[in-house]
């Protein structure tokens, strides 16, 4: 890995941070034992070690002997108890403060992940490493401030009477975000109050807003997803003439209606009619390339998650930002916080992260191709983070604080290279994701169900699936879903809105993630259906075959991404429908409910 270079001066702050990276990730191995014995130590008079034959053992051995890999699926009874109330020791010894809502879904709902109040510590501390690591690769950043558009999403309560939401939205609303001390590294253009109003559109007209408002400041701009950041522009596109004659006037726009919003904007909402004529300006030009330095002009990199499924914004990134670098710099989920990228100005293709030993303990499930996602996993194949193997790729297995005993994540990850005894691992993906645009993840088998009801519309008509695929597309704004059928059609023929109620029921079908990103949040636009001519997929068996695909093992693949594949689908198109309308979402899940 290359160093990074070297600045004049070290704020104390981000030298501390520095000597930290340095010395948990030289004593890797030391660090993640002490982590081990901290968590079976702290809960080793919980219910679900006892269960498994821990009896109150705080030995590391006896716990890598016997504990058992597990998925959500496993943990569900129990957490549906403290769902339900049950405050007696069943994962954790420390009570669960609330629920963090993953985007990974069981039964078609979010995923519900314990935690605890100390659990906020460790991800400031995270969060606190970022800028010292960013500061040696741009420097100067404490000079201006960063542009992040930053959201809450809904909560709910659980029988029990615990919160649950997003990760981020409980960050956002603790005392470690609210009252952080200041930083001149970390001065955002956004107030609190916009980043905490629940209304999406009132948050990002604010947010848009401040951020215009203070542009010559602006030295770094960024969301958490590619995806979310896309939506702004979009939103931007749509909306930048009643920005610019708030600017102009100096008065706030009638739709902004929370009043701690309009109050935080008002303090620096002043008439300015060369800001407000520079914006209309650049937006009126008939090419939006590069829109974002010439909006703000000093922005040196642009800060959004674009590994995994977020790779596919890339080319968009890249036409609004002018080519700007897109920096990764994180790596958490809502099980656990894991690491940070040691050098951010990477090209996308090449970012890795380095899990932080102190963050939880982590092993790692060596990853076989030939496996299938259903095939049993066994605890003694797994490597512990100090014995990773160059190039290998491993499954994600953590064990935290909060009462996750090695908890299979999901994310499959390939070893980069190594800071000091801590492995750098590339993200690779998410296991038996078949398409995603948001935060949404949806499998093959999901697909597959839903594409089953929906052929119930087709029935009466005498047509039949003969064959189908999807695709994600994100060269909309905002993305969405496009399935392309091949089908063998009856003599009776069918009318268009029937084609829409077959796209609706499929999105009722789908995940309650997907659901809140089309209803709720706008995230997801409306599904697609694509209708080919017959011997479409003879065409694709044809390409693959061309492509060295063997002619015994072909099947047709449920998910497309490929861009010669979706052009040749494309080009056998004979008509395409939308969703007419969002499908059903409430807030809350029926799966937190007690059983009668």
């Amino acid at each position: 890995m290359p160093e990074a270079p070297k600045t004049t001066t070290i704020p104390e702050e981000h030298r501390k941070a520095l000597e930290f990276i340095e010395d948990v990730t030289t004593n890797a191995g030391e660090v993640q034992n002490r982590v081990l014995s901290e968590i079976l130590k702290q809960n080793s008079k919980v219910e679900y070690l006892h269960r498994h034959g821990l009896n109150g053992c705080v030995d590391i051995a006896t716990f890598k002997r016997i504990m058992p890999l597990v998925k959500y699926e496993d943990l569900q009874p129990d957490i549906l108890r403290i769902a339900n109330g049950d405050k007696s020791p069943i994962l954790c010894s420390r009570p669960i403060s609330e629920f963090l809502t993953s985007s990974g879904t069981s039964g078609g709902e979010r995923k519900l992940m314990p935690t605890i109040e100390e659990e906020l510590n460790r991800r400031s501390l995270l969060y606190s490493l970022l800028m010292p690591v960013m500061n040696q690769y741009v420097p100067g950043l404490e000079k201006g401030k960063g542009m992040y558009l930053l959201f809450v999403k809904s909560e709910a309560r659980t029988p029990g009477g615990l919160l649950a939401r997003p990760v981020l939205t409980s960050y956002y609303k603790s005392r470690h975000f609210i009252e952080r001390p200041f930083d001149p590294y970390n001065i955002y253009t956004s107030p609190n109050e916009a980043i905490l109003c629940p209304d999406s559109f009132q948050s990002m007209y604010a947010q848009l807003l401040c951020g215009l408002l203070e542009n010559t400041q602006v030295l770094r701009v960024g969301a958490v997803f590619a995806s979310g950041f896309i939506r702004a522009i979009h939103f931007l596109e749509k909306n930048w003439p009643r920005l610019a004659s708030d600017i102009l006037t100096g008065t706030l726009d009638a739709e902004i209606t929370d009043r701690a919003v309009r109050e935080a904007v008002m303090k620096v909402l002043k008439p300015n009619p060369s800001l407000a004529g520079f914006i209309e300006t650049e937006c009126r030009k008939e090419s939006w390339q590069g829109i974002i330095p010439r909006l703000w002009p000093n922005t040196k990199y642009v800060d959004v998650i674009v590994t995994g499924a977020m790779s596919q914004y890339i080319p968009t990134l890249d036409f609004y930002s002018g080519g700007l670098p897109l920096a990764c710099t994180m790596y958490a989920s809502s099980e656990c916080y894991f690491g940070l990228n040691l050098n951010p100005m990477r090209k996308p293709s090449e970012v890795s992260y380095t899990l932080i030993p102190t963050m939880g303990y982590f092993e790692f499930l060596p990853v076989h191709r030939s496996n299938t996602s259903d095939e049993p996993a066994d605890h003694r194949d797994l490597v512990d983070l100090v014995d990773v193997k160059l190039g290998q790729e491993y499954e994600l297995v953590v064990t935290t604080y909060a009462g996750l005993y090695r908890y299979r994540v999901g994310d499959v990850l390939k070893v980069a290279g190594f800071k000091n005894k801590a492995p750098q691992f590339n993200f690779i993906r998410r296991k038996n994701v078949a398409l995603s645009i948001d935060s949404d993840k949806t499998d093959e088998v999901e697909l597959y169900a839903a594409v089953n009801k929906a052929l119930n519309h087709l029935g009466p008509f005498g047509a039949t699936l003969s064959e189908y695929t999807s695709y994600a597309d994100t060269t909309t704004i905002p993305g969405h879903y496009v399935l392309y059928w091949e089908l063998r059609l009856g003599s009776t023929v069918i009318p268009p809105s029937v084609y829409e109620d077959c796209c609706l029921a499929i999105e009722e079908s789908l995940n309650s993630v997907y659901r809140q990103g089309r209803a709720a949040d706008g995230s997801i636009g409306p599904l697609e259906l694509r209708i080919v001519e017959e011997g479409t997929f003879d065409k694709l068996m044809d390409y693959a075959l061309s492509q060295g695909a063997s002619i015994n093992q072909y099947k047709a693949p449920r998910c497309v991404k490929a861009a010669p594949v979706v052009q040749l689908l494309n080009s056998k198109v004979m008509s395409s429908y939308f969703s007419p309308k969002c499908p059903k979402w409430i807030p809350g899940h029926k799966q937190w409910m007690k059983e009668n």
